[in-house]
């Protein structure tokens, strides 16, 4: 059989075209058809397989193998049929954006640093760039406003298919060894690279880019990108957030900032000032408690935090011999504290852990843990 005739290397902007269907085989999860001619773009280069229909069934991803496009539908085609083919062109352009502008990012930094763009991945939502060496804040900030000034520039984008000999005299970026024929995408004074993926037609048709954050990633970084629809995408809903916080705070946008900062502060306060009060609670609660007990045990719900260790050093404080205190609930289960000064409490411990199945363990003077079980039973038990 003929490989597929490729019409997206001849023009990326087809959205409609006619084919004849070679072959449509049953899969696992739907049908393969092959036709003579396509604009489906298979999987390559880091971006998705092309979706859309085929005589109004539809396409749900689009594969490439031996110079064939495999089309995979929900429903079978007839063979040698005369079909038309629609692609889903929303998600084509959208992915095209995001290509290029990968192409244009990785451009700047390669230049500016030699580093080689070492993964790159065009997700639904998201698009990741690896690069095998350090950029800091600073610079990631200088590298999107470069990129957006490519991008204002509406710089042509050239496609070549260079012969070896020309291909030798060229310097282009490359991932993996490439044989064969090898098609090269520039984008003039910004990149040079080989890729198989098809792209916008001029870098003015990205709109925007907007590199959204960045992670250390094996000895290097990765960087989060947004592009195009999905860089508007994004502010719309930012921008949406910001208000909706403003309404909440009764503040302008522009003062969200000092007004969280505001907030953030007055939380801090209040969480000291309930601290304090609940150690006071916590101090007035030991004084009540009777002490004499060879083991004194509390349950409290109400405990949080490290509020079971201290409660037991105040009753340690008041003269307990054995203190156990078990903060939570007999439905959901207790975190448990056990200290002496004067006792190994770590035979306690073993014996919640043989009859209640308590996790946990420490020192003679304290062990710690968690443990499900009835309060008649735990209390028996030490």
């Amino acid at each position: 059989m003929e490989d597929t005739v490729k019409l997206f290397y001849e023009d990326t902007k087809i959205r409609e075209f006619d084919a004849t269907v070679l072959s449509c085989e049953l899969k696992k999860n739907g049908y393969a058809a092959v036709l003579d001619r396509t604009a489906f773009f298979p999987e390559g280069g880091g971006q998705y397989g092309d979706i859309g229909w085929i005589d109004g069934i539809r396409v749900t991803d689009t594969r490439e193998k031996d110079g064939r496009v495999f089309h995979y539908m929900e429903e079978p085609l007839d063979i040698g049929k005369k079909v038309q083919g629609i692609l889903d062109w929303d998600t084509r352009f959208e992915r095209m954006q995001q290509h290029s502008a990968e192409h244009i990012v990785s451009g700047i930094i390669h230049r500016r640093f030699g580093y080689e763009n070492v993964g790159f991945h065009l997700g639904a939502d998201y698009c990741t760039m690896d690069f095998n060496g350090p950029i800091t804040k600073e610079q990631l900030r200088e590298i999107e406003v470069e990129a957006n000034q490519a991008v204002f520039a509406d710089i042509p984008v050239h496609v070549k298919y260079p012969n070896q000999e020309a291909l030798a005299q060229m310097e282009y970026r490359s991932k993996i060894e490439i044989d064969g024929q090898v098609r090269i995408v520039e984008i003039p004074g910004v990149d040079v690279c080989a890729c198989c993926a098809p792209h916008v037609s001029s870098t003015g048709q990205i709109g925007l880019i907007k590199l959204v954050d960045m992670t250390n990633y094996k000895g290097g970084e990765r960087i989060n990108m947004l592009s195009g629809i999905r860089a508007l995408t994004d502010y719309h809903k930012k921008q949406e957030h910001a208000r909706t916080i403003g309404n909440i705070l009764c503040e302008q946008e522009e003062k969200l900032v000092d007004a969280v900062e505001h907030l953030k502060q007055e939380s801090i306060r209040q969480k000291g000032e309930i601290a304090a009060l609940r150690r006071q609670i916590m101090r007035r609660k030991a004084e009540e408690t009777d002490v004499s007990e060879e083991v004194v045990t509390v349950f409290d719900e109400e405990l949080s935090g490290e509020e079971a260790r201290e409660y037991m050093n105040l009753l340690l404080e008041r003269g307990a011999k054995v203190c156990a205190v078990f903060a939570g609930k007999e439905e959901t289960g207790y975190r448990y504290v056990i200290g002496s000064r004067t006792e190994d409490v770590r035979p306690m411990n073993q014996r919640l852990k043989e009859k209640c199945g308590a996790r946990g363990g420490g020192k003679p003077e304290m062990v710690q843990g968690s443990l499900t079980g009835a309060r008649d039973q735990i209390k028996a038990l030490l």
